[in-house]
Order: C-alpha cells, then structure tokens, then sequence
C-alpha cells in the first residue's frame, strides 16, 4: 500500500513540483494551499507523513502543525524559506521530525520523506519485533504503555510525539545507564550524528515540559553534567 503524504504549500508551482515527483515514487499525495484546509483534510483523511510549509495563507504553519499534534505522531517535515535557528528550534520544538530550508532539492525531500517513514514505521511496530518485552514500563508516577503507545502520569493521559517517546522509553528500559547526545541520536533518530545538539536538546526540553512537575528540579530525565542524560530513579 502506498504511503499518504499532505502537502501543504502555498506556492502552486512547488506544490506541483512535488507531487508529481512524489506520485512517480509510487507515494499518494494530497494537496493543500492554505491552513484551514489541510487541518479539513487532514481531520477527515488518514496519512503517514506531512510536508508542511509554515508561511501558508489563513492558518499559520506552525498553528498547523500544532493542530495534527493533538491527535497525531505521525512525522511532519518543514520545508521552508525561513532557515534562522530560531525558526528551527520552535519547529522541531512544537513537534515537526525534520527540517528543511528553501531552495531545496527533491532528491533530498525524498531521501528526508523515506527517512523519516522509516523510522516511523520501526517505531509503530517495535513491541512486535522485540522478545518478551513488558506491556508496561512504571518509574515513580509515571507509565508508559508499550502495546498502545500511552503515557500515564497520575493516571492521568500525557500526549507525547514519537521521537519523545521514545527517548522516555529508552530511558525506562534502562534506567540506569547514562545516555550521551550521539546515543540518543543515533538510537531515536536512526541516523549518524554530526555534532549538531539541536534536535536533542529540542527533544528533551519539550518531553520535560510534559512530564514533569518542575522543569528547574527534573525527577524523570536527567541530566549527567558533561555525559548526558538519564532517568531519574
């Protein structure tokens, strides 16, 4: 079954550019030139990855993306011609996967697209890959549900993305190994790490925020001065 991909982008010709090279890599793409039509589409169609623009007419990128990830952890790639680190640094922290700037070639998009697909589907199926794995992982009060990809705190339901997941999960596996930022990297993302911390610190900093009582005292992730991070026992 071929993989559903959003397109969401303004600028027709880009649009077209896309889906045409995409439709010839036997992908299903949907269109959409504004905000308030790829949350309409995106709400009544299933999809496995979004392409998304942020300078998009009537609803903002960013609101976009932050509409998909109420419901969703599928992965969402940026492209666009903001390139500040500021821009990126809030994209992959309201929850985007990927990053890409204007211009750009499709040749990268694609290998970005299959990248992060993969990933997503190793992710979905792991419990059934791995051998006699717990149902649940439970530090302090906190559970993390590995057969319906549920986070408990309280009892109370916690909406994490996919690659926040599973670094918590990685963490709770082994709760008492200390975790440099290339491991975590190399571990999560699935690729060679080189020397950027970004998407890690990113990463972190907003699966903080979701769990824990106090983000200035952490009791679940933290960190090893000089070595990296570790769950809080």
């Amino acid at each position: 079954m071929n993989n559903r991909i959003l397109l969401v982008e303004d600028d027709k010709e880009i649009s077209e550019m896309l889906k045409n090279y995409l439709t010839t890599e036997n992908y299903k793409v949907v269109c959409a030139g504004d905000g308030q039509t790829a949350c309409t589409i995106f709400d009544n169609s299933g999809f496995d990855l979004v392409l998304l623009d942020l300078m998009i007419p009537k609803i903002s990128g960013m609101d976009v993306m932050q509409h998909i990830r109420q419901s969703s952890v599928i992965p969402i790639i940026i492209i666009s011609a903001k390139d500040s680190e500021s821009d990126k640094t809030l994209g992959l922290g309201l929850g985007a996967d990927d990053y890409i700037t204007k211009p750009f070639s499709v040749v990268e998009v694609l290998a970005r697209i299959k990248s992060n697909l993969r990933r997503a589907h190793q992710y979905s199926y792991s419990s059934e890959k791995e051998d006699k794995e717990p149902e649940e992982l439970t530090v302090k009060d906190l559970t993390l549900n590995l057969s319906d990809y549920t986070v408990l705190k309280k009892g109370e339901k916690i909406q994490l993305a996919a690659k926040e997941f599973q670094i918590l999960k990685l963490l709770m596996k082994n709760p008492k190994k200390v975790y440099t930022k290339e491991q975590l990297y190399s571990l999560v993302w699935n690729d060679a790490y080189f020397g950027d911390e970004n998407a890690v610190n990113v990463h972190i900093s907003r699966l903080r925020n979701k769990i824990e009582d106090d983000t200035r005292t952490p009791k679940y992730v933290l960190t090893v001065w000089g070595i990296g991070y570790k769950l809080g026992e």
